[in-house]
């Protein structure tokens, strides 16, 4: 049974994951299999050269459903041992079924990551009640930090703000990476505890959510822009608004052009392709993703230029 005695204090939990996280795309090769080398590539340039304070691995972005458990867990172990303590590496444990997401959590643990992404369940479609007791006993299985992941738009069911600032009396849940609406970011950083942090996990409302009290960006198109997000996290913060303002501006069509281009095309087909254009080879994405059509990827290297 799950452990829901609390009585740790939230202070045992603090971890900085930073303002700009990415959510790691898996890198494959020809025959679909997770190509490493290419992973130990990706990994130093999303560090050094796309500024990303922490990675997420194995999200969706990863292509989680496609993963196995073995290859999740060996992932996690690689991203660690290659990151060597230059950022924060999250795993992303989540599925929709609660024992096999403790599970993972317990053997992302062992492996020793920084803290575990948990997205709401997908598919089954549990109420309220069902995703308080879901993430409840998850974070009560672990001494991880614990960011919960709301994306109404791949799960079908939308955590409530009223459920995630219920989770957020829990120790180890530590933060939220919220897209259902910049409405629902200030609903919840208007009444979370003070170190509660939600990130926006849709790079086009990134801005707006850091001027209603968000933290930071657990973002998609830093594989390609992290750079100039970077910039515009730290000028916001720094009371430039009117730069931070300017470079949203000038990035607003990768952020919106990755996932519509010309047409609704899922991550992270799109990424990745703009990945090979950026001279970074990871490959293509599993089936049943798809890579871009040809006119897809010319709408894709218009948004480099």
């Amino acid at each position: 049974m799950p452990n829901l005695n609390y009585t740790a204090d939230k202070e045992e939990f603090k971890v900085d994951f930073g303002r700009l996280i990415t959510a790691m795309v898996t890198p494959f090769d020809r025959s679909g299999e997770i190509n490493w080398e290419a992973t130990s590539r990706l990994i130093d340039y999303l560090i050094e050269q796309k500024k990303s304070e922490a990675l997420v691995v194995c999200g969706t972005t990863g292509e989680s459903p496609t993963l196995s458990d073995e290859e999740k867990l060996k992932l996690f172990a690689y991203v660690l041992k290659k990151a060597a303590g230059r950022c924060k590496i999250i795993a992303g444990t989540g599925t929709n079924s609660t024992r096999h997401s403790i599970h993972l959590t317990k053997e992302a643990e062992k492996i020793g990551v920084d803290g575990v992404l948990l997205v709401v369940p997908y598919y089954n479609k549990p109420n309220q009640e069902g995703l308080y007791r879901h993430f409840a006993a998850i974070a009560g299985e672990t001494e991880l930090p614990v960011i919960l992941y709301n994306v109404p738009s791949r799960t079908s069911v939308s955590m409530s703000a009223a459920t995630t600032l219920r989770l957020a009396g829990i120790p180890n849940i530590v933060a939220t990476k919220e897209c259902q609406s910049v409405d629902q970011i200030t609903q919840i950083v208007s009444a979370c505890p003070a170190d509660f942090r939600v990130y926006s996990g849709d790079d086009s409302a990134g801005l707006a959510a850091l001027a209603v009290g968000g933290y930071g960006i657990i973002s998609v198109a830093s594989h390609v822009v992290g750079e100039q997000m970077a910039e515009m996290i730290q000028a916001y913060f720094s009371g430039n608004v009117q730069r931070a303002g300017e470079l949203h501006r000038k990035l607003f069509p990768v952020f919106k052009g990755l996932f519509e281009c010309p047409q609704p095309l899922p991550n992270p087909s799109a990424v990745k392709y703009a990945l090979g254009l950026r001279g970074v080879d990871v490959g293509t994405v599993r089936l049943p993703l798809v890579s871009p059509t040809e006119e897809e990827a010319s709408f894709i290297a218009a948004l480099l230029e």
